[in-house]
Formats: structure tokens, C-alpha cells, sequence
């Protein structure tokens, strides 16, 4: 298919304001204003330039099979939708998930994801956290180093009764390094599989890592179960533009200002209505020397401020959240590291910051693909409650 019939043919991108994606299903919205370049750094995520899709182009070409689309601004949203109820949500063309609703034993679904929404300096909306993709690519002699960011929908299989996939393609400039990236919305689980080819003659490193943000009522109530024995590296978090990044007490208080504004309250009236912790985590790492150790329990608590890359772990284990009374399993293949980060107790429930991370990852030792190599890797989220 022919590239040109996917985009539209304007050079101009013109930034998706707040309220034209006020439809998109996020996991957990938290709606942010920022009006102050140095008060807010958290709020000044760089944006990438994505070109406008043809949203019309890929209703006609792709809509079937489970999957149907919709067009906000400059971006459209494909919705994967299981007879069971399961739902997934990717945003093009960013491919970042934005929500997975699972099916429930119960007959309802529950949110498994967790997102936020807020507003840039520009009125352009920053959208964080899901399912996100973080990768880099170096060669040795320097000439590649590219980071895949704007995805170009490829292919739809499945059904809505077994299983539902969506293909996104991707290749850097100068055609070196391929990625296919698939997303399968299953009956019981939401899987992100990643297929990179190298074409350049000589060998290149890989980078970074597939992030899940996954909500949770509080990281106080919640726990990783399967982990004991694992050996793990403390690192500094993760900093990319889905990230969503934990405030300073001084940022956080300001913004608590914002939104106690009497003109933002006529705008949003149930923003702010909730007043979240401000203090800084306790315990944050501050020291950037790494520090290794053996995980010693197995039923570990997650109610402290963390970040661990685990060197030596389990191909998949279970997060607990007690206080809603939710699992999920989350394994991954072909990466050999897996990332942990917590932000703490610091905040209050049900917010912003009521979620923990956890990454495939490729950082404390790169990927290799030699010329002509085919990598193949990926992660899942499994839904044990059906």
C-alpha cells in the first residue's frame, strides 16, 4: 500500500488542543494545565512532530476484524474489542496504548492501565503512561542513532472471538533498521511483540525497553508475588516522554494552585476536587552510584519509592493490588532484564500517582544484531481473573 494515500498531504501539523481529544478512552485521565516553563517541568514533555493520518483511509482499509477507529485532531485511536468485553486502545500514530480494559469472571471489565492527559506549554495535549515503546539504536561507526517514534498502521488480523492483532511497521531513514511492532488483544491477555531487523553491514545496539504503567489503588496496598531470589541493580527511573514522572513538593504545590483557580473550576468543575500529597517520596534515590542485591521476599511490598532492574529474574510474575482486589501476570521473551519502579505511598489514593512500572527492558546491557540479523522480543499482561 502506498504510503502517500496513508497520510494526509499537509505539511502543517497543528497541535491536538486538550478538548479535541477529550473522547479518547484513556485509562485513567488526569487533565494538567501548564503555564509556566520553569514551575512545571513534569508538563513540558517534548513533542513529537507526528504527521495528520487519513483517518478516513484506514476506516475503509482496516475496519474489521474486532478493530474500529476513530479520528481525534491530528491523531485517530484504533479500538480492539473482544466478544468477551476485553478492550484495548492504541493511539496513532504514536503507538502508545492508552487503555486495556479486561474481562472480569464478574461479568464487568476492570482498567488495568494507567494514563494521564495534561496540557503543554502550547495548548498541545501530553499524553503519558499505558503501553509505551522506548527504544535506541547505535552502530558502531556512529552513523545510526534512531529512536522509532512515529508508527505506520501495516496490517489487522484476528477476530473478535479468539484473538484480534494489529501490525505496526516502522524503519529508520536511511533504511538500515526495520521494526514491526504487533499488538494481540486475546480473550485473557494483551500481548506487545517487537520484530527488528538489521540491515546495515555492520552491527548495531539496541536500547530501552517496553513500559507498562498499571494502576492501582495505592503502591501501599500493593505487592509483587514470584520474585524472591532474583537479583536486581538500582537504577535511576526511567526518563522518556510517556513517562509519567513524579513531581517536586514545590511543583506539585504550585499546580495545586492552578487548580484551585476559580476560572479553572468554571472550566472543569470536578478538577481539583481531590487534594493529592504533595511531599516528596521518602527514600528516593539521590545516590546515582548503582547498588546490586539479592530480592529476599517473595510476597515483596511495593509501599516504598523504587527503581530496580532486575538482571536475574523470573520470566514472569504477579502484582497484587489488595485494595482492589486485582492481579495481573506480566512475563516477558527475548529481553533478559526486567525494570520495577514504584513512585511510593506519598500520594494519595486513586491519583495521579497511584501506579507502579514495569518494563522489559535493554539497559544495563545492550542488544546486539549483527548484519542480517532478524530480533525478536516482546511482553504480556495476563489477565488471571476471568
Amino acid at each position: 500500500m502506498a504510503l502517500s494515500t496513508f497520510f494526509c498531504t499537509s505539511n502543517l501539523v497543528t497541535p491536538s488542543t486538550l478538548f479535541s481529544i477529550r473522547n479518547i478512552p484513556y485509562s485513567n485521565s488526569y487533565i494538567q494545565h501548564n503555564h509556566s516553563k520553569r514551575k512545571f517541568p513534569i508538563l513540558e514533555v517534548a513533542s513529537v512532530p507526528y504527521q495528520p493520518i487519513n483517518f478516513e483511509y484506514l476506516e475503509e482499509e482496516f475496519s474489521g476484524h474486532g478493530v474500529s477507529f476513530e479520528g481525534v485532531g491530528d491523531s485517530c485511536i484504533a479500538k480492539m474489542e473482544m466478544k468477551n468485553g476485553s478492550i484495548a486502545t492504541i493511539l496513532l500514530p504514536s503507538g502508545l496504548i492508552t487503555s486495556y480494559k479486561a474481562s472480569m469472571w464478574h461479568g464487568g471489565s476492570v482498567e488495568l492501565l494507567h494514563t494521564s492527559v495534561s496540557e503543554g506549554e502550547y495548548g498541545d495535549a501530553i499524553i503519558q503512561g499505558g503501553v509505551s515503546l522506548n527504544l535506541n539504536f547505535q552502530s558502531d561507526d556512529g552513523e545510526v542513532s534512531w529512536s522509532p517514534n512515529n508508527w505506520v498502521l501495516h496490517n489487522v488480523k484476528g477476530d473478535a472471538e479468539d484473538s484480534i492483532q494489529v501490525e505496526l511497521i516502522n524503519r529508520s531513514s536511511n533504511d538500515t533498521v526495520g521494526l514491526k511492532y504487533t499488538v494481540t488483544l486475546e480473550n485473557d491477555a494483551l500481548n506487545s511483540e517487537l520484530e527488528v531487523s538489521n540491515s546495515k553491514s555492520l552491527s548495531l545496539q539496541m536500547t530501552g525497553s517496553i513500559l507498562n504503567h498499571l494502576t492501582v489503588s495505592t503502591p501501599e496496598a500493593t505487592y509483587a508475588i514470584g520474585l524472591e531470589r532474583s537479583n536486581y541493580c538500582s537504577r535511576a527511573p526511567i526518563e522518556s516522554q510517556f513517562v509519567i514522572s513524579l513531581p517536586d513538593s514545590d511543583e506539585e504545590e504550585g499546580f495545586q494552585k492552578i487548580l484551585s483557580s476559580s476560572a479553572l473550576k468554571r472550566l472543569f468543575p470536578r478538577l481539583g476536587t481531590k487534594n493529592q500529597k504533595n511531599n516528596e517520596v521518602e527514600g528516593s534515590q539521590t545516590d546515582t552510584d548503582d547498588i546490586t542485591g539479592e530480592e529476599m521476599d517473595d510476597y515483596k511490598p511495593l509501599r516504598e519509592k523504587i527503581s530496580l532492574v532486575y538482571t536475574n529474574a523470573p520470566r514472569g510474575f504477579t502484582v497484587i493490588d489488595r485494595g482492589r482486589r486485582n492481579s495481573v501476570s506480566v512475563g516477558r521473551n527475548g529481553f533478559d532484564e526486567m525494570y520495577l519502579f514504584s513512585p511510593g505511598s506519598s500520594f494519595e489514593i486513586y491519583s495521579k500517582y497511584a501506579y507502579i512500572c514495569v518494563g522489559q527492558t535493554a539497559i544495563l546491557k545492550p542488544i546486539e544484531l549483527n548484519p542480517g540479523d532478524v530480533w525478536r522480543g516482546g511482553q504480556y499482561i495476563h489477565n488471571p481473573n476471568l
